[in-house]
């Protein structure tokens, strides 16, 4: 690749400056001239050399893997080195794409053997996810992994060890945490801005077919076309299903389900958001609603995390829903609510509305005062009058606050930003296998409470099931 010259990308970062969430009129001007989240767009001034190139090889080019790979070829000195998929469709598509020259394979171990490729991208189904991962590890590749990170819990712990004995970077796909949105959200509860937090309400919801993963199944697959043989491997053996090959989020035998696609976004931003290690128990519960097409993991489901007190954050409660026929048309929202008031993230755009006790307690209107004599009602009336001014009954105001992401913002392109990066300098990437884990662990659990109908414990410190 040749010495990058500055972009459309570089110039348009240069043209937003520190001023990347753009904050609604406000007496607050602290929050809205700090460089703290805005800082977290990178900016490539320098021009990249040869020694700077990484070169990609794509595993599994999906629908995940399309978008992957289009982001990831935008930070500058990535390149292209090879793309593996089972579906001979897919292989075609890719030649197409980038030229007959490329090389591809139906195998991933091709990938992993070719000596010029540096690093790989794992968009294949979750049950295939940490075989490749420990795979690509033992041979040295850099590794960015869709999330969730492992389709069991158990599979976790050799992940984790894996990567940090390799000294690989490993970097889970949940671009959000790379978000300057979240940044600003993180920095404005720590700084205490709703008070101190006791819940988070998050939600995902779709309405759409597409949304609920009933994916477009080519005419040609067949057993031979998709290498059903090869993609079964990692499972028990199946008879050949094309739903399973091309749908497979909606079967537990292949996928997580709505706890593994959307739940984990949620849990990821949110414990990137109060700096969380996790809950300490996790109920969940589903339905099939209306998506009743074969699938065997529900279409509308909901759980309930309790996340204990900590050095990290007071103790709070978390709800999560997913609803896959949602008359709202869609929504994504990580609400933080919190004594003061609440932060509302949706997307990369944050709200923060405030609400405020008055310092004296309340007494009359919606009481029990009136419900004594009069003569009490009086006495305690000219009590309360004589301990409390006028002034300690109001309640304070505080105004509301909005901050904005710069149109064009992208989180996937910082996600990948940030992953290169740290192939490149050694910096820490954010969503390491660690905190990969910690937000997987909890969101597989939320399957098992489903099936089982049980309350799942969790030991967020140590990372075990209790």
């Amino acid at each position: 690749m040749k010495n990058e010259s500055p972009n459309s990308r570089r110039k348009f970062l240069q043209q937003i400056g520190a001023t990347s969430l753009v904050a609604a009129s406000s007496p607050f001007a602290s929050l809205a001239t700090s460089a703290k989240a805005e800082e977290r767009i990178l900016q490539y001034e320098k021009k990249i050399t040869s020694n700077d190139k990484i070169r990609i090889g794509v595993i599994g080019y999906g629908v995940q893997g399309h978008f992957d790979l289009n982001t990831a070829l935008k930070v500058p000195g990535v390149e292209l080195a090879g793309i593996c998929d089972l579906y001979t469709g897919r292989i075609q598509n890719a030649k197409e794409k980038y030229g007959n020259e490329l090389f591809t394979t139906n195998n991933y171990k091709d990938i992993l053997d070719r000596k010029d490729i540096d690093a790989v991208l794992i968009c294949t189904t979750d049950v295939w996810h940490a075989r490749i991962t420990l795979d690509a590890l033992a041979k040295g590749k850099h590794v960015y992994c869709e999330k969730p990170m492992v389709y069991k819990i158990s599979e976790g712990y050799p992940v984790m060890a894996a990567a940090k004995k390799s000294g690989k970077v490993l970097q889970v796909g949940s671009q959000r945490v790379s978000s300057i949105g979240y940044a600003k959200a993180k920095e404005l509860l720590a700084a205490g801005e709703i008070g101190k937090l006791n819940m988070v309400n998050a939600v995902y919801d779709r309405q759409s077919s597409i949304g609920s993963w009933e994916y477009t199944i080519p005419k040609d697959a067949d057993a031979l076309t998709t290498n059903w043989g090869k993609f079964i491997e990692a499972t028990e053996k199946m008879a050949f299903d094309a739903k399973k090959f091309f749908w497979w989020r909606a079967f537990k035998e292949v996928g997580t389900g709505v706890a593994g696609d959307l739940f984990i976004h949620l849990l990821s931003g949110s414990h990137f958001i109060t700096n969380s290690k996790g809950p300490e128990s996790i109920y969940s519960t589903g339905q099939f609603s209306y998506w009743k097409d074969g699938r065997n993991l529900p279409d509308v489901m909901s759980g309930v995390m309790q996340y204990p007190d900590s050095p990290e954050h007071a103790a709070y409660q978390l709800t999560l829903q997913v609803n896959f026929i949602s008359g709202t048309g869609g929504q994504e929202v990580i609400r933080l609510v919190g004594s003061e008031g609440i932060i509302d993230v949706i997307g990369n755009n944050i709200t923060v509305k405030h609400s405020l006790m008055p310092e004296a307690p309340g007494f009359g209107g919606y009481d029990s005062l009136f419900t004594f004599s009069k003569s009490m009602q009086d006495e305690m009336q000219k009590e309360y009058d004589a301990k409390w001014t006028a002034e300690q009954r109001k309640r304070k105001t505080k105004e509301d606050i909005v901050f904005k992401a710069p149109t064009g913002y992208d989180d996937h392109l910082d996600h990948f930003t940030n992953f290169f990066d740290s192939i490149r300098t050694g910096k820490k990437v954010i969503e390491d296998a660690e905190f990969g884990f910690r937000a997987a662990a909890p969101a597989l659990a939320c399957n098992e409470s489903y099936f089982s109908k049980k309350i799942v414990h969790w030991d967020p410190v140590n990372l075990k099931l209790k």
